[in-house]
């Protein structure tokens, strides 16, 4: 969740001043027959709320404005609720089984990620990860890099999808872990990473694949990041692994992230 009450209001992390809020007040009050959404969109527009990279944080204003008139803040808001709909799976035959693909990991080298930026390439990865990865595919918040893990050899077989997001803001056993204070967080946090789906196709079955992979995202990942902030100057994208229980202890040395260079 974006906003905390309690010893201050703020939005992602931000304390907000005291006229911000007046604001936010202010526009939602006079344009309260807007949906949740364009009154989002408005307020991060007046008062700057972009990512590194310059997008808005519609989808967090959304939240910190929901949460606001839950709260009783904003009670002239009528939010309208959504009707929620049986969620189906959408997929068709782009996402199919394929041959296997087995033998040694050098039958398949040099391997490489490709960085997804065609929206045909992304919908067949939403499907493989919907249809394949036991989690399903849900939409990420903030700043999101997918990947196709591929063979250059004939046929260039997808092998693996990949997908990396904006670090959860608070976490409590990372952030013990790395030992940061508030304001150090706040000024690195956008430099970790949050690996939140790895996916080896079903019909792949080639020992040492998923560590080798993995060695190579972590070396060409904080490259991707810092280019996707558009120039954003400072240290190496940090990656760490958190794994839900069933995959819990699953190759996570092979991706060390330094507390050190964090703090």
């Amino acid at each position: 969740m974006p906003v905390t009450i309690g010893g201050g209001l703020t939005f992602c992390g931000r304390e907000l001043k005291p006229e911000e809020l007046d604001l936010i007040r202010q526009i939602t009050r006079e344009f309260s027959t807007l949906s949740l959404t364009e009154l989002a969109h408005t307020v991060c527009e007046l008062l700057e709320w972009r990512r590194p990279n310059g997008g808005l944080k519609s989808r967090e204003c959304y939240l910190f404005l929901l949460a606001l008139h839950t709260r009783g803040w904003l009670p002239w808001l009528s939010p309208t609720p959504k009707k929620l709909r049986p969620r189906t799976a959408v997929w068709n035959e782009l996402s199919d089984a394929q041959a296997s693909r087995a033998g040694s990991i050098g039958d398949y080298l040099p391997v490489q990620l490709q960085l997804l930026d065609s929206s045909e390439e992304r919908r067949v990865f939403r499907q493989y990860i919907q249809r394949y990865h036991y989690l399903g595919y849900k939409v990420p918040y903030g700043a999101q890099l997918r990947y196709f893990v591929r063979s250059p050899k004939p046929p260039c077989p997808v092998l693996a999808c990949l997908l990396f997001t904006s670090a959860a803001w608070k976490m409590a056993p990372r952030d013990a872990y790395i030992g940061w204070s508030q304001t150090a967080r706040q000024a690195n946090l956008p430099l970790v990473v949050n690996h939140s789906r790895f996916l080896i196709l079903p019909w792949v079955r080639v020992p040492n694949l998923a560590s080798h992979i993995l060695s190579l995202a972590a070396r060409q990942l904080p490259r991707d990041w810092l280019a996707q902030r558009k120039g954003a100057r400072g240290p190496q994208a940090h990656l760490p692994v958190s794994a839900p229980p069933p995959l819990a202890g699953v190759l996570v040395r092979s991706l060390p992230i330094s507390a050190k260079e964090c703090r």
